[in-house]
Parts: C-alpha cells; structure tokens; sequence
C-alpha cells in the first residue's frame, strides 16, 4: 500500500480509500468482513457521507477497537429538494453531530462540505471549518465537488486570517470522462478540456485530490465489454449511463481492454493506474465487494504505465504511439 501525509490528519492516508456509497452499506447490512479485509489489506481510509444511507451507521457498529488504525472521511451539509442550500452553520452542526453519533466516535479525521453555494462566501466556511476544529470534534476538513476558483479563495482567506486552510478536495476524476453531471445539483470533475487549468492547479499545488467515480461508477472496471455497449443499461446504473456512457469513453474501454490483455492485467487496474500516473495528486475512492477485489486494487498502485500509454489511453494519441 501506498500512504501519504495529508495535513492535520493524524495518520498516513492510504492512497486506495474504501468508498461506501453501494448498496450493502446504504442499506444497512454487516460489512464487517470486508472492512476487516480493506484494513487488514493495508487500506486504513474509509469514505462515507451523511447521505449514504445508513453506512455511517454500519461503519460505527464495527469500528469500535479499530478507531486508531483508520482515517474516518464523512460530508455534509448534502443539499435535499426541500433544502437546495444547507450550507449553514446551523445545517453543518447537525450533520456533524449526527455522524459523529453513528460513526460513535469524538471526532472526524476528515469532514468534508459535500456540496457548494454561490451564495456564501469561501471564508465564513474557513472560519466555521476552523471553530469545528478547535472544538475537537474534527482533525481536517475539505470540499466536495467545489470549483477550483472558489476553493483558491477559500485558501486565500485562511492565508490572510492566519487560520487553517482546507486539506482535501473531492472532485470527480477518472480516465473516463464526465460528460454529464450524473447525480445532479453540482457534481464538479477534472475531466475534460474545459477543465484544464483546475487540472493544472491541482498538479501545481499538489493539493489531496480523493477522486470519487475513479472507475467512471463502473464503465471501466471490467463488468462490461466495449464491445456490448448497447447493453450497458443492463450492468450500469443510471448514474454511470447518464454520467459516464459516451462514444469517447467506450473508446477509452477499448483501449484498456488492449493493453490489459498485453500486459496480463485486468481494466479495472489500467484504469488506476493512469489515474495513478497522472501529476495530481490523487487518492482514489473506490467501491469493493470483496477481497479479491481489494487486492486486485492495491496492484494497481504498482503497474507503472509510459507517459505514451497514458496519452494513448485518453484518446491523446494513436495505436502508433506504443510501437517500439
């Protein structure tokens, strides 16, 4: 396993973080063996949300002895359709002391904002982030799905006002480009041309990106053939067809369907280890049901890949470009 520090966490972050958005955990079921089979795999990170069901619920039941071996992630703050704007002090608090309830723990490692608002200032949130903190009820703090230019002026506040800055973002970022937002009300992605210069930004600053779809909800983990796109309704949500199911993307499918079979690997580990090779400093969220799942993730952060074979996987060059 990879680890890196990330500020105000106490713990080195694994780079492979177990994602909790799926069904087992929403829904409440035991996941206690797959959790005892992430940790004991190297894998100390675990993400979830206050909308994910009751996952923080299970995750609580079960970390009990383990609380000082993992880096607990949750958000809040989750717009509703009854409340489009929820990023209020009031709204944040209650979030907060709900999962720390049902995670039963004092305190969250990594609290993140899961959604943004135009209408409130960067650093009103800086400044609550930071009283939260010193209330001892979270370590870190961070964003998710935020714009690059508003999490810059978030970070100018806290340099002007000598508080702590955010440590995370969590957009979306995969070799599968986003081509809609899948999930509705402001999913942000590093993907795609148009968002080049957030690309760049978070290379420059090498600030902890935790990418959320890193296998396009699917579309690149090897359940579907690019072949059988026509049947990808019947082995994708409709998040992944809505987000992630486009010619392009098929196309990328294809290309690491091929060098997998060159290399003896599966897609699932092409596709992270180009979002491994890239120069953002990624730690990938990733959904898995099982060990060999586990394992085959983790191996992934090993298989080295050319700058070409990243370039030809984005559809950035031709077949030619991995000749000899």
């Amino acid at each position: 396993m990879d680890y890196r520090s990330i500020s105000q966490v106490r713990l080195p972050v694994s780079r492979l973080i177990l994602g909790t958005a799926s069904d087992g955990f929403n829904g409440g079921n035991d996941q206690s063996a797959l959790l005892d089979a992430a940790l004991a795999a190297g894998i100390n990170t675990i993400d979830t949300a206050r909308v994910y069901g009751l996952s923080e619920r299970v995750i609580g039941k079960w970390l009990g002895k383990h609380r000082d071996q993992v880096v607990l992630v949750t958000k809040c703050a989750h717009p509703s359709p009854l409340h489009p704007m929820r990023l209020t002090e009031k709204e944040i608090r209650k979030d907060l002391e709900t999962s720390l309830r049902e995670l039963n723990t004092d305190r969250i490692d990594i609290f993140l904002l899961h959604r943004d608002h135009p209408s409130v200032e960067p650093g009103v949130l800086v400044e609550l982030m930071n009283a939260l903190k010193a209330e001892g009820k979270i370590s870190a703090f961070g964003v998710s799905n935020w714009s690059y230019e508003r999490l810059l002026s978030a970070q100018e506040y806290a340099d002007r006002h000598r508080l702590i800055p955010f440590s995370v973002s969590s957009p979306h970022y995969s070799l599968a480009r986003q081509q809609a937002d899948p999930y509705g009300g402001g999913c942000v992605s590093l993907t795609g041309e148009e968002n080049a210069a957030a690309r760049r930004w978070y290379a420059d600053t090498q600030m902890p990106v935790f990418s959320y779809s890193s296998l396009g909800r699917g579309l690149l983990s090897g359940k579907l053939k690019s072949s059988d796109a026509r049947n990808a309704a019947a082995v994708l949500d409709r998040f992944a067809i809505k987000g992630y199911c486009c010619e392009d993307n098929f196309r990328r499918l294809e290309r690491c369907e091929k060098l997998a079979k060159e290399k003896g690997c599966s897609v699932a580990q092409i596709a992270m280890a180009w979002l491994y090779a890239q120069s953002v400093n990624t730690f990938a969220i990733v959904t898995m049901s099982s060990s060999a799942r586990i394992r085959e993730n983790i191996d992934a952060l090993s298989l080295k890949l050319s700058a070409a074979e990243c370039l030809y996987l984005d559809l950035k060059a031709d077949d030619d470009a991995l000749s000899p």
